[in-house]
């Protein structure tokens, strides 16, 4: 199938934080960005808003909630019928809390395997078909504690944990069109509860990091653009990009 141009991705969870500088970057090198939003609606469309004063039409924002298989194959198929292709996604969009054992129960459950692990594989399945057709590349935000277990946060690990094997999975039955491919940061930014953290504590978990200070949102978003357009010899892999932490298993 011949490429019709700009390129186009979508970019889960691309409201705030990493997904909106990954959607920024991919923006800034000519991409069309489908913008995915759950409740940050606001931000969402502050993004479009901007991105699309630089270059009409080049961007829109698309709502779904990710625990809602039903809502996100229906956004995925609005996403398709936006510019009738697709040649990038990035599965980004992603719940973060603890759920000490004791305290865990099925709505947490449901609530991070469905965000994290859920939601993207059937976003995948739905995509599939124009992610072959345009050669196209998938990326998924996965985390180092998908390695390494966080303590008190069994269930986003679990999920983390299956979302690396989902992008492993998928790059043997998508491939040869389709790369699929994963990021594992580490110490990008802090928590939205970060406020409850003494500038001693983080100091702390700096300090345990080799690089002795954290990433940035830039990290990600320049990872996930190398992989989905430069690293056309490389599938199935996760990269960690988190400043040497992994050394420390």
């Amino acid at each position: 199938m011949k490429k019709t141009y700009p390129p186009v991705a979508l970019i889960t969870g691309s409201a705030r934080r990493i997904g909106a500088e990954i959607a920024r970057l991919f923006h800034n090198n000519g991409f069309d960005v489908a913008l995915h939003y759950n409740s940050s609606s606001h931000e969402a469309l502050t993004l479009e808003t901007e991105l699309n004063e630089t270059r009409p039409n080049s961007a829109k924002t698309f709502q779904a909630q990710l625990t809602d298989i039903n809502a996100v194959k229906k956004m995925g198929h609005e996403v398709l019928s936006w510019k009738n292709q697709l040649d990038v996604l990035i599965n980004n969009a992603s719940s973060f809390y603890p759920t000490p054992l004791e305290e865990a129960n099925e709505e947490h459950w449901d609530n991070l395997i469905g965000s994290n692990l859920k939601a993207p594989c059937f976003l995948c399945q739905t995509l599939a078909p124009t992610l072959q057709k345009s050669r196209g590349s998938i990326v998924t935000i996965a985390d180092i504690y998908a390695r390494n277990p966080l303590k008190g946060y069994s269930i986003y690990c679990i999920a983390k944990a299956g979302n690396v094997m989902l992008t492993k999975s998928l790059a043997k039955e998508l491939a040869p069109n389709v790369r699929v491919n994963g990021i594992a940061p580490g110490l990008i930014l802090w928590p939205n509860t970060d406020d409850q953290m003494s500038e001693a504590t983080k100091q702390q978990v700096i300090d345990k990091v080799p690089l002795k200070r954290t990433g940035s949102p830039e990290d990600i978003a320049n990872a996930a653009y190398f992989l989905a357009t430069s690293a056309n010899y490389v599938t199935g892999q996760i990269i960690s990009v988190d400043g040497g932490s992994s050394l420390n298993a």
